[in-house]
């Protein structure tokens, strides 16, 4: 199937996601060889109006091992186009010029659905401002779910951490809501939970879903536990409730004890207080794993997009 741009979770069907899971098992075998040169004649921007590390490092590497060339920022409101208050369409036109797909992070929500209306290239989302999405890492997430379990039908997975403004699990919980029998549990306390929006569309998909706020009630019953940060700065003066929930959600070896043993431990990184690493050498913990899915998944993507 012929991809235009990558843009939102909702976009990809069923069948959409099957092929990708199929060029990503390809591009396993790519991997471990080395690469490949099918695509030297492409060249691939990264346009980044806010920093990051290993999605752009990820995109990098999987269009490097491609074959393809990189052009790059993470700056690029700092940049002279930025500065002097270029609009964003006229920096995509301008782009469409130098290179054949654009990888654009944005620091506001739907920025990437702008830059697509205006691009003769493909426009691939790496992220939309606080709330928005990040669909090529729902995706590597749903492959190393499908990779590791085997299936995502009849998945229970718990979300844990700041919910209300994650774009990680906001574009996975519409990826989930296209699958038969899955069970989504949203642990968080009340000022950091699921928003209404993403509850409508599971409501509409007939998807099941239950709200908690504590990590402890429901590990012991999924498959998968989704962790991610918790802002401070979502706490505003709160310290202490910012302290109190960070200890709450902390995954450790008491955590371990209580999971079962074919489930698993995802995060989409950077990490700060929310897993200790005595859980790394445990089996379960599956988010290093999940990191290098990202440059399998990825490579599909783009070979799809090429």
């Amino acid at each position: 199937m012929k991809l235009n741009h990558i843009l939102e979770s909702q976009q990809f069907t069923r069948p959409l996601i099957n092929e990708l899971f199929a060029v990503a098992n390809q591009m396993d075998r790519v991997l471990v060889r080395g690469g490949t040169q099918d695509y030297n004649n492409k060249i691939m921007a990264t346009l980044f109006y806010e920093p990051s590390t290993r999605t752009r490092f990820s995109f990098e590497a999987a269009m490097h091992r491609l074959g393809g060339r990189v052009i790059s920022t993470e700056n690029a409101r700092d940049f002279s186009s930025g500065t002097t208050g270029e609009s964003l369409e006229d920096t995509i036109n301008v782009l469409n010029n130098y290179t054949d797909v654009i990888v654009l992070r944005h620091n506001e929500i739907d920025g990437s659905k702008r830059a697509a209306k205006v691009s003769h290239v493909p426009i691939i989302n790496a992220g939309d401002g606080k709330g928005g999405q990040h669909p090529t890492q729902a995706l590597l997430d749903l492959y190393t779910i499908y990779k590791e379990r085997g299936s995502i039908e009849g998945l229970k997975i718990a979300f844990s951490g700041d919910l209300a403004d994650g774009r990680t699990v906001r574009s996975l919980s519409y990826l989930l809501g296209k699958f038969e029998r899955v069970k989504l549990y949203f642990v968080a306390p009340q000022i950091i939970q699921m928003k209404n929006d993403i509850l409508e569309y599971l409501d509409n998909n007939e998807v099941w879903y239950d709200l908690h706020d504590d990590l402890k009630s429901v590990v012991s019953d999924v498959d998968v536990i989704y962790q991610t940060r918790i802002d401070k700065d979502r706490f505003g003066e709160k310290v202490d409730d910012y302290e109190k929930y960070t200890k709450e959600y902390y995954i450790d070896r008491n955590v371990l004890q209580r999971m079962a043993k074919h489930a698993i431990i995802m995060h989409p990184l950077p990490r700060l207080k929310e897993i200790s690493p005595e859980v790394d050498n445990d089996p379960r913990a599956a988010y290093f794993r999940q990191a290098r899915n990202g440059i399998l998944v990825r490579m599909a993507l783009l070979s799809m997009l090429f």
